[in-house]
């Protein structure tokens, strides 16, 4: 969504007709984001002061993918989460276990409220053999200016501290597409992944049978795709020329 759909509080010319061809051409949609900083009513929130109304059920985060894992793999095992308070109350709402002194999973994502205290407690935490988990392997977070350090990031930031690599979660990986063709019911091969970065939206896509569109409105330049061993189906300027694209196609 950042990035692709909108850039900070700004829609991204052409995005909503984007949509509106979409369901012209008799798709279903779902907006997926690895962004965990907001919780996914707050998403739907944004999307309606932009013009844009959708149903809960039309939007996924990584934050989703993260506590169906959990639930489903992890049971009762304590959480120490990296994250933003919004993200700690979608975890409690969901029954995961919050712990900070004696937590058996580091879960780490887009924490905007991110302290030296959090990052060292995570750090001890890893070192006393808590796994290292992480909600998306996002490096930065595009928006209006530039771009924020994510996940990703921080993530960088304890490896080199402790040695150990965290298991991602959100794009690229299976438990996402999991979920997404669970929710969907179409089998991946007819899902379209749309999105403005290689090595997350793309290969979400390409990397599970499903295809790839990349968009310039984003992270990713043209230079990139030169050395990038992810390869999209198709790239379009923006939404609105892909858009415009499906119209002329129908």
């Amino acid at each position: 969504m950042d990035g692709t759909f909108y850039c900070g509080e700004k829609m991204i010319d052409g995005a909503l007709d984007f949509l509106k061809a979409v369901v012209k051409r008799g798709k279903q949609f779902l907006f997926f984001t690895n962004n965990t900083s907001r919780a996914p009513e707050e998403y739907i929130e944004k999307l309606h002061r932009m013009g844009c109304d959708i149903s809960r059920s039309q939007i996924m985060t990584a934050g989703d993918v993260t506590i169906r894992y959990l639930k489903t793999y992890y049971g009762d095992q304590r959480v120490y989460l990296m994250g933003t308070p919004q993200l700690e109350r979608q975890f409690a709402d969901a029954g995961i276990r919050l712990s900070e002194d004696d937590a058996e999973i580091v879960m780490t994502a887009f924490d905007m409220t991110l302290t030296y205290e959090k990052l060292d407690r995570g750090c001890r935490l890893i070192r006393e053999g808590a796994s290292f988990m992480a909600t998306h392997p996002d490096i930065n977070c595009p928006v209006e200016g530039g771009f924020l350090p994510d996940c990703g990031a921080i993530c960088a930031a304890i490896t080199l501290s402790t040695g150990r690599e965290p298991r991602y979660f959100g794009k690229p990986y299976k438990e996402t597409v999991e979920m997404i063709v669970d929710s969907m019911k179409v089998p991946v091969g007819q899902i379209g992944f749309v999105g403005d970065r290689l090595y997350t939206d793309i290969a979400t896509g390409v990397n599970h049978g499903g295809k790839g569109f990349l968009v310039l409105t984003g992270e990713t330049v043209p230079e990139d795709l030169l050395t990038s061993a992810v390869k999209p189906d198709a790239v379009f300027e923006s939404l609105g020329e892909m858009g415009k694209y499906l119209l002329l196609h129908e």
